[in-house]
C-alpha cells in the first residue's frame, strides 16, 4: 500500500519515520519531495578501470562541494549526489525513489537504485547521468527527487542494517565488501 500525505505525517509526528530537515511543503499527495545536498563524488578520468574488489575505489574519487552558484554535469557523465535529508525507515516501511520528471524532461536520469530497503537508515545517496547533449546546472537545495513510501505486510524478518546503514553525505559504492 502507498502512503498518503496524512499517513506520511502521522507516521512523521509519532517518530516512526524521521526526515531530517524536512518543511511541510515537501509533503506531496503520495511522496515526499527530497532536496539536493552539497557534495558529489566524480570518477576522475585518470581511472583506467573500476574494478568492483578494489576496497580503495572509493578514495580514489574527485569530491566536489558545490554552493549556491550550483555545480554542472556534463553531457554523458555520470556522479554521484546525496540527499540534504537524513531518513530513518521503521522495519515496516519501504520506499521508492524516484526522479523529478521535470529534470527528466532535461535528459538527467536520477537513480539511488531505486530502492529503499526497510529499517534503512542515512542520507540517500543519487546516481545522476546527464543523458543531455548539453551540459546541465543543478542547485544545492533544489527539490531533485522524490520519496515514495509502501507499507508491508507485516515487518521485515531482516530489516537493512547492511554496510549503508548511517550513512552521511554521498557516499561511494562499497561493492568490495560483498560476501558473494
Amino acid at each position: 500500500m502507498i502512503l498518503s500525505d496524512r499517513k506520511i505525517k502521522e507516521l512523521l509526528k509519532k517518530g516512526e519515520l524521521i526526515i531530517e530537515p524536512l518543511d511541510e511543503v515537501q509533503i506531496q499527495p503520495s511522496s515526499v519531495d527530497l532536496r539536493l545536498g552539497n557534495d558529489f563524488l566524480l570518477y576522475p578520468e585518470e581511472i583506467d578501470i573500476l574494478d568492483v574488489k578494489n576496497p580503495d575505489l572509493g578514495n580514489q574519487l574527485k569530491k566536489v562541494v558545490a554552493d549556491d552558484e550550483g555545480f554542472v554535469i556534463q553531457p554523458k557523465h555520470f556522479i554521484l549526489a546525496t540527499t540534504r535529508e537524513y531518513i530513518k525507515l521503521p522495519d515496516y516501511l519501504t520506499a521508492f525513489v524516484e526522479g523529478r520528471s521535470s529534470l527528466g524532461r532535461l535528459g538527467l536520469f536520477i537513480e539511488n537504485a531505486g530502492w529503499v530497503d526497510a529499517g534503512f537508515e542515512g542520507n540517500i545517496t543519487l546516481e545522476f547521468y546527464n543523458a543531455n547533449s548539453r551540459p546541465l546546472k543543478i542547485y544545492p537545495g533544489m527539490r531533485i527527487c522524490q520519496l515514495v513510501f509502501a507499507q508491508m505486510e507485516s515487518p521485515a524478518e531482516k530489516p537493512y542494517r547492511g554496510k549503508y546503514q548511517g550513512q552521511r553525505g554521498t557516499t561511494a559504492s562499497r561493492i568490495y565488501m560483498d560476501k558473494d
